[in-house]
């Protein structure tokens, strides 16, 4: 369970610091650039991430386990779940910071526990009862409900509540996913990390940004002076990088839904560091508040299983 809080600890961290990156001029300065910002930060993002994990399972020596890991059947579901999570999941994250800010971003994204209880519900042929998807709606118009504080500094509601339910889907369906894969004793979290942030770099850096034609914008960051961005992307991915360790081995250890009920707590840290990091107290208005509280409640009680919680209790006493 710490490992699932600690996620969601830093989580948040990446999540403002992201945020910071994406308000930089490089990413602003144009039309173009505006539009590319959420892809090409992904893409730098996710092979920041994946240069990161290289080098832990590098220093560990686990390398060669990674590549056997990928070869069994469950190295290769981790892959889908890597494709999904990543450019469907991240890219849509990101949508919802850019366009709603970081904090509202990470509060609108925090659906996905309840999303996740609703997949595994469908696939997995969990048990999914009649008040949990009661509190699924509940969550959702939460959410619906955060675009009702107008002294909020959103640029595009529309554009980041349809991000924040790609990151939602994304998220859902990739922890439901690695919860099998992480059963296979040959697949462990750190194998999976790096299987997850290599495969999203090399589907974003081969497939959507030359599909978007974002290269040229891409170079450019690396061969002109853009001040502290790329630095503070890779610093972003340093922090994802740990959180994802931290998931990881929370949804090996105690399972994908509670893993992802703890790791869901990173909406309210990125208020807490909002207020505290940015000084933005614009997010501290009684509508955002009770909005946010109805998303983190409700996302986790719709993820968690009433009967099973009370009936061990009953059980150990």
């Amino acid at each position: 369970m710490i490992y699932g809080v600690l996620a969601g600890i830093t989580w948040a961290l990446e999540t403002i610091i992201l945020g910071i990156a994406l308000s930089m001029t490089p990413f602003i300065s144009t039309e173009q650039a505006a539009f590319l910002a959420p892809f090409v930060s992904t893409f730098l993002h996710d092979a920041c991430s994946a240069f990161w994990s290289t080098l832990y399972n590098g220093i560990r020596r686990n390398m060669k386990n990674v590549w056997k890991a990928l070869k069994t059947k469950s190295g290769k579901f981790a892959v889908i779940a890597a494709v999904i999570g990543g450019p469907v999941g991240m890219t849509g994250y990101v949508l919802a910071v850019n366009y709603m800010g970081a904090s509202i971003g990470a509060v609108a994204s925090a659906i996905f526990p309840a999303i996740g209880a609703v997949l595994a519900y469908f696939f997995l042929k969990e048990k999914m009862q009649w008040y949990r998807w009661i509190l699924l709606l509940i969550t959702l118009l939460g959410v619906y409900g955060l675009s009702y504080s107008p002294e909020l500094d959103m640029t595009n509601f529309v554009l980041g509540i349809t991000g924040a339910l790609m990151c939602a889907f994304g998220w859902g369906i990739e922890a439901v996913i690695l919860a099998k894969c992480l059963q296979d004793p040959e697949v462990k979290d750190e194998y999976a990390l790096q299987i997850r942030q290599t495969t999203s770099a090399l589907t974003y850096g081969i497939i959507i940004i030359p599909v978007l034609k974002g290269w040229h914008f891409t170079i450019d960051l690396f061969t002109s002076n853009t001040g502290w961005l790329l630095p503070t992307i890779a610093f972003a991915a340093l922090f994802a990088t740990v959180s994802y360790l931290f998931y990881y081995k929370a949804i090996a250890t105690i399972g994908a839904s509670k893993a992802m009920a703890l790791n869901v707590s990173y909406s309210a840290w990125a208020i807490v560091f909002t207020v505290l990091i940015l000084k933005d107290t614009s997010v501290l208005k009684p509508v955002t508040i009770i909005c946010a509280l109805v998303v983190i409640i409700c996302g986790i009680l719709a993820a968690a299983d009433f009967k099973e919680l009370f009936g061990r209790k009953e059980k150990n006493q």
